[in-house]
């Protein structure tokens, strides 16, 4: 089995061709297409034991149970899967009977997360269609078309037709292990297509997100997006400006830290997506020549250590998002004879005032984003014990490499980056001849001493000194 897992990933698409046969060519018929076992790639191998745990209770409970979306297209791609969902026709509080481990969330969309340590399946109630006879506790819509609360239940049918994009309408059957098929996905998958079910303008309209996952997937599996699903982004871009701001977080840090990031970058800005989450930082790429390169050499270390599987942090992506809108304001205090310092602060403070209107950025991030906005004004200032004290910052390492990313978007010249690195990798000698290469004095620039302790003086029988 795993041998042909591995025929699979060396050509998927001619393996998929076979799948689809020659009565299935482009312009046949639609519909459910069945997939048997033997004649598809997907094995239990490459699930999770907590996904598997989910499907089996389920199913030995009576339930439909099918992993869905993600997990069946990436295999299918011939990439192991990651994130496994699970549909079943349980309702919520029935799934949660079945799992002590679980919890019901959300309230537009009601869904179960089964939680197996640091693994989470998301599990998700067979949706249908709204009608006149739900009342809003159940179905409502705003007047511009936008889903405000979705919790009806249908059937498969209905479910995979409430899904977003065609490769996502695949569905894994843990009873006899078969793929169902009900929008052409497998066809859209080797074609390398990314397809909105349904009318793509209404699809947006119910949920202006769909848009930013449109250019997520096409940038994570490199897929073109099919001319009706692309036609109508760029009209209907605005409508993100409906999303609650929290929501959008979540979304940023899968359109940024998945590791594909740059192409993701580009496509926002390509369907003028970008501007509706961060407008700010739209603005000063038009008007810095450097700010638009910043971002995008940001974005390109990012997913080099997210592929070297080294941490990162959305702080320091913010941190270089938001960077040139800093130096705007800050350019305009100054100029209204504001002192550095507490211009510089002035200007964060608008520039994350602004931002949270768009998107939330937790303090987690924000105040760490801050404090390497701080050390740029920090990082020139090399006299003394000042630069050991620099040095010893919890963020100087994030600062300093967004000092090296400024000096080659072209911001600053590159100087004060060079003597930094010098610095960190120097030895105890040779620190002190590059402190006195920027005209410290060598006496006084010695690394920060310890503080001696003030002997008290011994008090009188009667308490006094």
């Amino acid at each position: 089995m795993f041998k042909g897992f591995t025929r699979f990933l060396q050509s998927p698409g001619e393996h998929l061709k076979a799948l689809l046969g020659p009565q299935d060519a482009p312009g046949g018929s639609t519909g459910l297409r069945i997939i048997p076992r033997q004649e598809h790639p997907v094995s239990r191998q490459h699930f999770s034991d907590g996904a598997l745990k989910v499907l089996y209770r389920l199913h030995n409970a009576g339930f439909e149970a099918y992993l869905v979306g993600g997990c069946i297209r990436d295999s299918l791609l011939g990439r192991m899967p990651k994130d496994f969902d699970v549909a079943t026709d349980a309702t919520p509080e029935q799934v949660k009977e079945l799992f002590r481990n679980s919890r019901i969330i959300g309230r537009r969309f009601r869904i179960v997360h089964v939680r197996f340590g640091r693994e989470v399946i998301e599990v998700t109630t067979f949706r249908g269609k709204p009608g006149d006879d739900h009342g809003d506790h159940i179905a409502q819509q705003s007047d511009d078309g936008l889903l405000l609360r979705d919790n009806v239940w249908g059937n498969i049918q209905e479910d995979a037709l409430r899904r977003d994009f065609t490769v996502n309408a695949l569905y894994y059957s843990i009873a006899d292990f078969s793929i169902h098929d009900f929008a052409d996905g497998v066809r859209d998958i080797e074609a390398r297509t990314l397809r909105l079910i349904g009318d793509p303008a209404t699809r947006y309209r119910e949920d202006p997100v769909r848009m930013l996952r449109a250019v997520r997937f096409a940038a994570k599996l490199e897929f073109r997006l099919d001319p009706a699903t692309e036609a109508p982004i760029r009209e209907h871009a605005s409508l993100l400006l409906q999303i609650p701001p929290a929501r959008l977080f979540d979304e940023i840090l899968k359109l940024f830290m998945g590791g594909h990031g740059l192409d993701t970058f580009h496509l926002l800005r390509h369907y003028d997506l970008f501007a509706m989450l961060f407008p700010e930082a739209d603005e000063a790429m038009a008007e810095l020549p450097w700010a638009e390169r910043l971002v995008e050499l940001a974005l390109e270390s990012t997913d080099r250590r997210i592929a070297e599987e080294r941490p990162v942090t959305p702080a320091f992506l913010f941190a270089a998002l938001l960077w040139g809108p800093v130096q705007l304001r800050l350019a305009a205090l100054e100029a209204d004879d504001m002192p550095p310092i507490p211009a510089l602060q002035a200007a964060a403070q608008q520039v994350v005032s602004r931002q949270l209107q768009h998107i939330s950025i937790p303090k987690r991030f924000s105040l760490p984003m801050r404090d390497i906005w701080d050390l740029q004004q920090r990082l020139p200032l090399r006299r003394g014990r000042r630069v050991y004290q620099t040095r010893e910052h919890p963020r100087f390492r994030a600062a300093y490499d967004l000092l090296l990313l400024r000096e080659a978007a072209g911001e600053l010249e590159p100087d004060l980056g060079d003597w930094w690195t010098a610095f960190q990798e120097a030895d105890e000698h040779e620190q002190r001849r590059l402190l006195g290469k920027v005209g410290a004095d060598p006496a006084g620039s010695g690394a920060p001493r310890k503080r001696r302790r003030r002997r008290r003086k011994p008090r009188g029988p009667s308490g006094d000194a």
